[in-house]
Protein backbone atom coordinates (compact mmCIF):
# COMPACT_ATOMS: atom_id res chain seq x y z
CA UNK A 1 0.00 0.00 0.00
CA UNK A 2 1.31 3.39 -0.90
CA UNK A 3 0.10 6.12 1.38
CA UNK A 4 -3.54 6.30 3.06
CA UNK A 5 -5.89 9.33 3.09
CA UNK A 6 -9.06 10.06 4.71
CA UNK A 7 -10.45 11.21 1.25
CA UNK A 8 -8.83 10.65 -2.78
CA UNK A 9 -10.40 12.35 -5.27
CA UNK A 10 -10.35 11.02 -8.53
CA UNK A 11 -10.30 13.47 -11.04
CA UNK A 12 -9.05 17.31 -10.75
CA UNK A 13 -11.47 18.98 -13.23
CA UNK A 14 -13.92 22.08 -11.29
CA UNK A 15 -16.00 19.52 -9.31
CA UNK A 16 -13.03 17.85 -8.11
CA UNK A 17 -10.56 20.52 -7.21
CA UNK A 18 -12.94 22.24 -4.92
CA UNK A 19 -14.41 18.49 -3.19
CA UNK A 20 -10.63 18.52 -2.19
CA UNK A 21 -10.07 21.80 -0.89
CA UNK A 22 -13.60 21.54 0.86
CA UNK A 23 -11.87 17.96 1.97
CA UNK A 24 -8.84 19.33 2.99
CA UNK A 25 -10.67 22.54 5.21
CA UNK A 26 -12.40 20.11 6.97
CA UNK A 27 -9.16 18.63 8.50
CA UNK A 28 -9.31 15.71 6.13
CA UNK A 29 -5.71 14.09 4.69
CA UNK A 30 -6.93 14.15 1.21
CA UNK A 31 -5.14 13.61 -2.31
CA UNK A 32 -6.60 14.39 -5.93
CA UNK A 33 -5.89 11.81 -9.13
CA UNK A 34 -5.39 13.75 -12.15
CA UNK A 35 -4.01 12.32 -15.26
CA UNK A 36 -3.63 15.48 -16.82
CA UNK A 37 -3.73 19.19 -15.44
CA UNK A 38 -5.14 20.76 -12.59
CA UNK A 39 -7.97 21.98 -13.57
CA UNK A 40 -9.26 19.19 -15.83
CA UNK A 41 -11.20 19.73 -19.41
CA UNK A 42 -13.20 22.47 -18.31
CA UNK A 43 -10.23 24.89 -17.51
CA UNK A 44 -7.63 23.34 -20.24
CA UNK A 45 -10.13 22.10 -23.05
CA UNK A 46 -13.57 23.44 -22.40
CA UNK A 47 -15.07 25.77 -20.72
CA UNK A 48 -12.18 28.44 -20.14
CA UNK A 49 -10.53 28.01 -23.31
CA UNK A 50 -13.75 28.90 -24.78
CA UNK A 51 -14.74 31.78 -23.09
CA UNK A 52 -11.37 33.25 -23.63
CA UNK A 53 -12.05 32.61 -27.76
CA UNK A 54 -15.01 34.10 -26.99
CA UNK A 55 -14.00 37.19 -25.29
CA UNK A 56 -11.82 38.24 -28.16
CA UNK A 57 -14.33 37.49 -31.00
CA UNK A 58 -16.29 40.01 -28.86
CA UNK A 59 -13.74 42.95 -28.93
CA UNK A 60 -13.02 42.18 -32.74
CA UNK A 61 -16.47 42.39 -33.68
CA UNK A 62 -16.35 46.12 -32.05
CA UNK A 63 -13.33 47.18 -34.03
CA UNK A 64 -14.93 45.93 -37.23
CA UNK A 65 -18.44 47.24 -36.68
CA UNK A 66 -18.29 49.53 -33.76
CA UNK A 67 -18.72 52.94 -36.39
CA UNK A 68 -21.72 53.52 -35.24
CA UNK A 69 -20.94 53.35 -30.90
CA UNK A 70 -18.04 55.45 -32.14
CA UNK A 71 -15.14 53.39 -33.04
CA UNK A 72 -13.34 53.63 -36.21
CA UNK A 73 -10.93 51.17 -36.86
CA UNK A 74 -8.85 51.81 -40.21
CA UNK A 75 -8.12 48.10 -40.55
CA UNK A 76 -8.85 45.60 -37.63
CA UNK A 77 -6.82 42.30 -38.39
CA UNK A 78 -7.45 39.01 -36.17
CA UNK A 79 -3.60 37.47 -35.19
CA UNK A 80 -4.77 34.01 -34.61
CA UNK A 81 -1.47 33.20 -33.09
CA UNK A 82 -1.64 35.68 -30.79
CA UNK A 83 -5.25 34.49 -30.14
CA UNK A 84 -4.08 30.83 -29.80
CA UNK A 85 -1.37 32.14 -27.23
CA UNK A 86 -3.61 34.21 -24.99
CA UNK A 87 -5.88 30.47 -24.88
CA UNK A 88 -3.58 28.88 -23.49
CA UNK A 89 -1.70 31.24 -20.94
CA UNK A 90 -5.31 31.90 -19.37
CA UNK A 91 -5.37 28.14 -18.98
CA UNK A 92 -2.08 27.72 -17.65
CA UNK A 93 -2.96 30.68 -15.45
CA UNK A 94 -6.09 28.86 -13.99
CA UNK A 95 -4.09 25.79 -13.62
CA UNK A 96 -1.16 27.00 -11.66
CA UNK A 97 -3.63 28.80 -9.66
CA UNK A 98 -5.74 25.42 -8.64
CA UNK A 99 -2.19 23.55 -8.14
CA UNK A 100 -1.42 26.58 -5.38
CA UNK A 101 -4.91 25.94 -3.64
CA UNK A 102 -3.88 22.20 -3.26
CA UNK A 103 -0.46 23.35 -1.76
CA UNK A 104 -1.92 26.26 0.56
CA UNK A 105 -4.92 23.41 1.50
CA UNK A 106 -2.21 20.39 1.97
CA UNK A 107 -3.96 18.06 -1.01
CA UNK A 108 -1.60 15.75 -2.06
CA UNK A 109 -1.33 15.59 -5.66
CA UNK A 110 -0.79 12.24 -7.64
CA UNK A 111 -0.47 11.81 -11.42
CA UNK A 112 -2.51 9.76 -13.02
CA UNK A 113 -5.48 7.43 -14.01
CA UNK A 114 -7.13 6.38 -10.98
CA UNK A 115 -9.20 3.39 -10.60
CA UNK A 116 -11.83 1.73 -7.86
CA UNK A 117 -10.34 -1.54 -6.33
CA UNK A 118 -12.85 -4.08 -5.13
CA UNK A 119 -12.57 -2.84 -1.20
CA UNK A 120 -13.13 0.52 -1.87
CA UNK A 121 -9.33 1.56 -2.54
CA UNK A 122 -7.60 3.96 -5.20
CA UNK A 123 -5.12 2.48 -7.76
CA UNK A 124 -2.92 4.51 -9.77
CA UNK A 125 -0.45 2.98 -12.23
CA UNK A 126 0.87 0.02 -9.76
CA UNK A 127 0.47 1.81 -6.23
CA UNK A 128 -2.22 1.28 -4.64
CA UNK A 129 -3.85 4.25 -2.03
CA UNK A 130 -5.95 3.29 0.88
CA UNK A 131 -8.78 5.86 0.57
CA UNK A 132 -11.41 6.08 3.95
CA UNK A 133 -13.60 7.83 1.24
CA UNK A 134 -13.66 8.13 -2.98
CA UNK A 135 -15.44 11.14 -4.43
CA UNK A 136 -15.50 10.55 -8.29
CA UNK A 137 -15.14 13.39 -10.64
CA UNK A 138 -13.84 12.28 -13.72
CA UNK A 139 -16.43 14.65 -16.10
CA UNK A 140 -17.35 13.40 -19.26
CA UNK A 141 -16.54 12.76 -22.69
CA UNK A 142 -17.42 13.94 -26.43
CA UNK A 143 -19.36 11.47 -28.46
CA UNK A 144 -19.58 11.07 -32.45
CA UNK A 145 -21.90 11.03 -34.57
CA UNK A 146 -22.56 7.62 -35.75
CA UNK A 147 -20.76 6.11 -38.48
CA UNK A 148 -18.64 9.65 -38.45
CA UNK A 149 -15.55 9.14 -36.24
CA UNK A 150 -13.48 12.06 -35.02
CA UNK A 151 -10.18 12.96 -36.95
CA UNK A 152 -8.32 15.85 -38.20
CA UNK A 153 -11.51 17.02 -39.89
CA UNK A 154 -14.06 15.87 -37.80
CA UNK A 155 -13.64 17.77 -34.47
CA UNK A 156 -14.87 17.86 -30.97
CA UNK A 157 -15.39 21.09 -29.71
CA UNK A 158 -11.68 21.22 -28.19
CA UNK A 159 -10.77 20.72 -31.49
CA UNK A 160 -12.89 23.48 -32.78
CA UNK A 161 -11.39 26.07 -30.38
CA UNK A 162 -7.53 25.06 -30.94
CA UNK A 163 -7.45 25.19 -34.92
CA UNK A 164 -4.13 26.06 -35.95
CA UNK A 165 -5.17 28.93 -38.49
CA UNK A 166 -8.43 30.10 -38.96
CA UNK A 167 -10.99 28.14 -40.89
CA UNK A 168 -12.82 29.79 -44.15
CA UNK A 169 -16.12 27.51 -43.57
CA UNK A 170 -17.10 25.47 -40.67
CA UNK A 171 -20.12 23.50 -40.45
CA UNK A 172 -21.00 22.74 -36.27
CA UNK A 173 -23.47 19.81 -35.76
CA UNK A 174 -25.19 20.10 -32.71
CA UNK A 175 -26.41 23.58 -31.87
CA UNK A 176 -26.80 23.21 -27.97
CA UNK A 177 -24.63 25.34 -25.50
CA UNK A 178 -21.49 24.51 -26.98
CA UNK A 179 -22.60 24.64 -30.78
CA UNK A 180 -23.93 27.72 -30.59
CA UNK A 181 -20.88 29.16 -28.65
CA UNK A 182 -18.27 27.89 -31.30
CA UNK A 183 -20.68 29.01 -33.92
CA UNK A 184 -21.09 32.71 -32.57
CA UNK A 185 -17.32 33.03 -31.76
CA UNK A 186 -16.44 31.98 -35.49
CA UNK A 187 -18.74 33.67 -37.56
CA UNK A 188 -17.60 37.00 -36.00
CA UNK A 189 -14.08 35.87 -36.67
CA UNK A 190 -15.03 36.15 -40.80
CA UNK A 191 -15.57 32.23 -41.08
CA UNK A 192 -18.17 31.16 -42.95
CA UNK A 193 -20.80 28.88 -40.53
CA UNK A 194 -23.88 26.41 -40.64
CA UNK A 195 -25.31 25.12 -37.59
CA UNK A 196 -27.01 22.26 -37.98
CA UNK A 197 -29.97 20.73 -35.41
CA UNK A 198 -31.99 17.89 -35.83
CA UNK A 199 -34.50 18.97 -33.22
CA UNK A 200 -36.93 22.08 -34.33
CA UNK A 201 -35.05 24.51 -32.48
CA UNK A 202 -31.63 25.78 -31.38
CA UNK A 203 -30.94 25.71 -27.72
CA UNK A 204 -33.43 22.97 -27.43
CA UNK A 205 -33.25 23.08 -23.68
CA UNK A 206 -34.17 26.65 -23.32
CA UNK A 207 -37.18 28.51 -23.61
CA UNK A 208 -38.73 28.53 -27.21
CA UNK A 209 -39.40 32.45 -27.00
CA UNK A 210 -35.71 32.78 -25.70
CA UNK A 211 -34.43 30.55 -28.55
CA UNK A 212 -36.40 32.42 -31.31
CA UNK A 213 -34.80 35.40 -30.15
CA UNK A 214 -31.19 33.61 -30.64
CA UNK A 215 -31.68 32.55 -33.75
CA UNK A 216 -33.12 35.50 -35.53
CA UNK A 217 -30.09 37.51 -33.91
CA UNK A 218 -28.05 34.33 -35.61
CA UNK A 219 -29.01 34.75 -38.88
CA UNK A 220 -29.06 38.53 -38.76
CA UNK A 221 -25.41 37.89 -37.81
CA UNK A 222 -24.92 35.58 -40.70
CA UNK A 223 -24.66 32.10 -39.46
CA UNK A 224 -26.53 29.98 -41.57
CA UNK A 225 -28.85 27.69 -39.28
CA UNK A 226 -30.05 24.60 -40.21
CA UNK A 227 -32.92 23.48 -37.47
CA UNK A 228 -34.97 20.17 -38.11
CA UNK A 229 -32.54 18.91 -39.92
CA UNK A 230 -30.25 15.42 -40.55
CA UNK A 231 -26.82 14.79 -42.26
CA UNK A 232 -27.45 12.26 -44.87
CA UNK A 233 -23.63 11.49 -45.53
CA UNK A 234 -20.36 12.62 -44.67
CA UNK A 235 -16.99 12.04 -47.16
CA UNK A 236 -14.02 13.23 -45.00
CA UNK A 237 -11.20 14.27 -47.25
CA UNK A 238 -7.88 15.17 -46.50
CA UNK A 239 -8.46 18.95 -46.77
CA UNK A 240 -11.86 19.18 -46.44
CA UNK A 241 -15.51 17.30 -45.25
CA UNK A 242 -18.26 17.10 -47.73
CA UNK A 243 -21.80 17.00 -45.97
CA UNK A 244 -25.16 15.89 -47.68
CA UNK A 245 -27.69 18.14 -46.16
CA UNK A 246 -31.09 16.30 -47.71
CA UNK A 247 -30.64 17.28 -51.38
CA UNK A 248 -27.68 19.56 -50.83
CA UNK A 249 -23.86 18.83 -50.82
CA UNK A 250 -21.71 21.30 -49.26
CA UNK A 251 -17.84 21.53 -48.54
CA UNK A 252 -16.32 22.55 -45.24
CA UNK A 253 -12.76 23.19 -43.86
CA UNK A 254 -13.90 21.29 -40.98
CA UNK A 255 -16.74 19.40 -39.12
CA UNK A 256 -17.35 19.87 -35.83
CA UNK A 257 -19.40 17.48 -33.52
CA UNK A 258 -20.81 19.36 -30.53
CA UNK A 259 -23.63 17.31 -29.96
CA UNK A 260 -23.55 14.41 -27.13
CA UNK A 261 -21.12 13.62 -24.16
CA UNK A 262 -21.35 10.55 -21.84
CA UNK A 263 -19.70 10.24 -18.37
CA UNK A 264 -16.32 9.22 -18.45
CA UNK A 265 -16.59 6.18 -16.09
CA UNK A 266 -14.46 3.81 -17.99
CA UNK A 267 -11.50 3.66 -16.58
CA UNK A 268 -12.92 3.69 -12.52
CA UNK A 269 -13.53 0.16 -12.23
CA UNK A 270 -17.67 0.50 -11.05
CA UNK A 271 -18.18 -3.19 -11.67
CA UNK A 272 -15.19 -3.70 -9.27
CA UNK A 273 -16.53 -1.27 -6.88
CA UNK A 274 -19.96 -2.73 -6.44
CA UNK A 275 -21.46 0.93 -8.02
CA UNK A 276 -24.66 1.28 -10.10
CA UNK A 277 -25.56 2.85 -13.40
CA UNK A 278 -28.75 4.29 -14.58
CA UNK A 279 -29.93 5.17 -18.07
CA UNK A 280 -26.94 6.42 -20.31
CA UNK A 281 -24.53 5.23 -17.75
CA UNK A 282 -24.53 7.85 -15.31
CA UNK A 283 -23.87 6.66 -12.04
CA UNK A 284 -26.95 6.33 -9.69
CA UNK A 285 -26.44 8.71 -5.98
CA UNK A 286 -28.82 10.07 -3.42
CA UNK A 287 -29.10 13.79 -2.20
CA UNK A 288 -25.67 13.44 -0.93
CA UNK A 289 -24.25 12.43 -3.67
CA UNK A 290 -23.39 8.86 -1.97
CA UNK A 291 -23.56 5.65 -4.34
CA UNK A 292 -24.54 2.48 -3.90
CA UNK A 293 -21.11 1.76 -2.11
CA UNK A 294 -21.06 3.33 0.92
CA UNK A 295 -17.49 4.77 0.67
CA UNK A 296 -17.74 5.77 -2.66
CA UNK A 297 -19.42 9.57 -3.92
CA UNK A 298 -19.51 10.94 -7.43
CA UNK A 299 -20.68 14.27 -9.11
CA UNK A 300 -20.40 16.12 -11.50
CA UNK A 301 -21.50 15.01 -15.63
CA UNK A 302 -21.14 11.35 -13.92
CA UNK A 303 -24.29 11.92 -12.32
CA UNK A 304 -27.84 13.35 -12.99
CA UNK A 305 -28.62 16.48 -13.80
CA UNK A 306 -27.07 19.09 -16.05
CA UNK A 307 -23.39 18.46 -17.09
CA UNK A 308 -21.95 22.18 -15.67
CA UNK A 309 -18.91 22.89 -14.12
CA UNK A 310 -20.78 25.13 -11.10
CA UNK A 311 -23.16 21.95 -10.64
CA UNK A 312 -20.21 19.67 -10.07
CA UNK A 313 -18.50 22.41 -7.71
CA UNK A 314 -21.40 22.48 -5.34
CA UNK A 315 -22.14 18.99 -5.52
CA UNK A 316 -18.33 18.50 -4.66
CA UNK A 317 -18.78 20.28 -1.66
CA UNK A 318 -22.05 18.50 -0.91
CA UNK A 319 -19.79 15.61 -0.95
CA UNK A 320 -16.81 16.49 1.13
CA UNK A 321 -19.11 17.87 4.02
CA UNK A 322 -20.98 14.73 4.14
CA UNK A 323 -17.59 12.69 4.67
CA UNK A 324 -16.57 15.20 7.27
CA UNK A 325 -19.77 14.90 8.93
CA UNK A 326 -20.35 18.55 8.58
CA UNK A 327 -23.41 20.58 8.22
CA UNK A 328 -24.37 20.52 4.47
CA UNK A 329 -27.36 20.94 1.98
CA UNK A 330 -28.45 19.16 -0.88
CA UNK A 331 -28.37 20.27 -4.63
CA UNK A 332 -31.67 21.58 -6.18
CA UNK A 333 -30.97 20.13 -9.63
CA UNK A 334 -33.92 22.60 -10.36
CA UNK A 335 -32.40 25.25 -9.78
CA UNK A 336 -29.13 25.02 -11.25
CA UNK A 337 -28.67 27.93 -14.09
CA UNK A 338 -27.81 27.01 -17.42
CA UNK A 339 -25.36 29.52 -19.45
CA UNK A 340 -24.67 30.02 -22.92
CA UNK A 341 -22.12 32.25 -24.03
CA UNK A 342 -22.91 33.31 -27.36
CA UNK A 343 -23.68 36.70 -28.95
CA UNK A 344 -26.53 37.37 -27.84
CA UNK A 345 -25.89 35.05 -24.08
CA UNK A 346 -28.20 32.77 -22.95
CA UNK A 347 -29.19 32.27 -19.32
CA UNK A 348 -32.04 30.12 -17.60
CA UNK A 349 -33.19 28.27 -14.37
CA UNK A 350 -36.53 26.45 -13.77
CA UNK A 351 -39.02 25.27 -15.83
CA UNK A 352 -39.46 26.97 -19.48
CA UNK A 353 -43.11 28.05 -20.05
CA UNK A 354 -44.10 24.64 -21.78
CA UNK A 355 -42.65 22.17 -19.19
CA UNK A 356 -44.69 24.29 -16.68
CA UNK A 357 -48.23 24.05 -18.52
CA UNK A 358 -47.20 20.06 -18.82
CA UNK A 359 -46.27 19.39 -15.45
CA UNK A 360 -50.10 20.85 -14.65
CA UNK A 361 -49.17 24.11 -13.24
CA UNK A 362 -51.66 27.17 -13.61
CA UNK A 363 -49.03 29.22 -16.05
CA UNK A 364 -48.87 33.58 -16.17
CA UNK A 365 -46.06 34.53 -18.10
CA UNK A 366 -44.18 38.47 -17.94
CA UNK A 367 -41.73 39.58 -20.93
CA UNK A 368 -40.07 42.27 -20.97
CA UNK A 369 -37.64 43.21 -23.92
CA UNK A 370 -34.07 44.72 -23.34
CA UNK A 371 -34.63 47.71 -25.72
CA UNK A 372 -37.61 48.60 -22.98
CA UNK A 373 -35.08 49.69 -20.54
CA UNK A 374 -32.33 52.88 -20.62
CA UNK A 375 -29.42 50.79 -20.11
CA UNK A 376 -30.50 48.63 -23.38
CA UNK A 377 -29.74 51.48 -25.45
CA UNK A 378 -27.16 52.60 -23.79
CA UNK A 379 -24.98 49.46 -23.89
CA UNK A 380 -26.76 48.71 -27.38
CA UNK A 381 -28.08 45.03 -25.56
CA UNK A 382 -31.94 45.74 -27.24
CA UNK A 383 -32.58 42.71 -28.72
CA UNK A 384 -32.76 40.55 -25.73
CA UNK A 385 -35.67 39.64 -23.32
CA UNK A 386 -36.66 38.50 -19.81
CA UNK A 387 -39.24 36.09 -19.57
CA UNK A 388 -40.77 34.85 -16.09
CA UNK A 389 -42.78 31.81 -16.17
CA UNK A 390 -44.65 32.02 -12.67
CA UNK A 391 -47.46 29.58 -10.77
CA UNK A 392 -50.77 32.12 -10.58
CA UNK A 393 -51.80 30.18 -6.99
CA UNK A 394 -49.02 31.87 -4.59
CA UNK A 395 -46.59 33.41 -7.56
CA UNK A 396 -43.95 31.49 -7.58
CA UNK A 397 -41.20 31.80 -9.63
CA UNK A 398 -40.84 28.10 -11.71
CA UNK A 399 -38.78 29.33 -14.24
CA UNK A 400 -36.69 32.37 -15.58
CA UNK A 401 -34.78 32.80 -19.02
CA UNK A 402 -32.87 36.01 -20.42
CA UNK A 403 -31.20 36.85 -23.22
CA UNK A 404 -28.83 39.36 -23.43
CA UNK A 405 -24.79 40.72 -23.37
CA UNK A 406 -25.13 40.05 -19.80
CA UNK A 407 -27.63 37.32 -19.33
CA UNK A 408 -25.04 35.08 -17.95
CA UNK A 409 -24.10 37.43 -15.01
CA UNK A 410 -28.15 38.34 -14.66
CA UNK A 411 -29.54 35.26 -13.82
CA UNK A 412 -27.72 34.88 -10.68
CA UNK A 413 -30.54 37.64 -9.04
CA UNK A 414 -33.46 35.07 -10.04
CA UNK A 415 -31.68 31.95 -8.90
CA UNK A 416 -31.14 33.62 -5.82
CA UNK A 417 -34.96 34.57 -5.54
CA UNK A 418 -36.10 31.27 -6.09
CA UNK A 419 -33.73 29.54 -4.06
CA UNK A 420 -35.10 32.08 -0.92
CA UNK A 421 -38.74 31.50 -2.00
CA UNK A 422 -39.20 34.72 -3.07
CA UNK A 423 -42.46 35.16 -5.65
CA UNK A 424 -42.84 37.98 -8.46
CA UNK A 425 -44.69 39.66 -6.21
CA UNK A 426 -41.95 40.45 -4.39
CA UNK A 427 -39.36 40.68 -7.37
CA UNK A 428 -41.36 43.47 -8.84
CA UNK A 429 -40.99 45.46 -5.64
CA UNK A 430 -37.38 45.45 -5.32
CA UNK A 431 -35.23 48.64 -6.24
CA UNK A 432 -32.74 47.85 -8.99
CA UNK A 433 -29.85 50.51 -9.88
CA UNK A 434 -30.54 52.72 -12.79
CA UNK A 435 -29.51 52.38 -15.79
CA UNK A 436 -28.90 48.89 -16.00
CA UNK A 437 -29.72 46.05 -17.58
CA UNK A 438 -31.02 44.45 -14.77
CA UNK A 439 -34.07 46.72 -14.89
CA UNK A 440 -35.40 44.45 -17.03
CA UNK A 441 -35.80 41.60 -14.61
CA UNK A 442 -37.67 44.23 -12.69
CA UNK A 443 -39.95 45.00 -15.46
CA UNK A 444 -40.25 41.47 -16.34
CA UNK A 445 -41.60 40.72 -12.95
CA UNK A 446 -44.40 43.87 -12.92
CA UNK A 447 -45.42 42.37 -16.66
CA UNK A 448 -47.05 39.17 -15.18
CA UNK A 449 -49.67 41.38 -13.80
CA UNK A 450 -49.43 43.82 -17.07
CA UNK A 451 -48.09 46.97 -14.96
CA UNK A 452 -44.11 46.86 -16.40
CA UNK A 453 -43.53 50.68 -16.61
CA UNK A 454 -41.27 50.54 -19.57
CA UNK A 455 -42.90 47.95 -21.80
Amino acid sequence: MADSFDVIVIGGGPGGYVAAIRAAQLGKKTAVVEKDKPGGRCLNYACIPAKTMLHTAEIYDHAVNGAELGIKVSKASLDWKALGERRAKVSETLSGGVKMLWDKNKVTSIEGEGALTADGNVKVGDEVYEAGSVILATGSVALPIPGVEFSDRVLDTWGAWSLPSQPKRLAIVGAGASGAEIASAYIRYGTEVILIEMLDQILPLEDKDCARVVERTFKKQGITVATGTKIESVEVGSSSVKLKLGDAEEEYDYLVIAGGRAPDTEPLNLGEAKIETEDGGRIKVDDYQRTSNPSVYAIGDLVRGPALAHKAMEEGVVAAETIAGAETHPIDVELIPGATFCHPQVASVGMTEARAKEAGHDVKVGRMKLGGVGAGAVYDDRDGIVKLVVDTKYGEILGAHIVGNRACDMIAELVAVMALEGGYQELARIVHPHPTISEAILDGARAVDGWATHQ
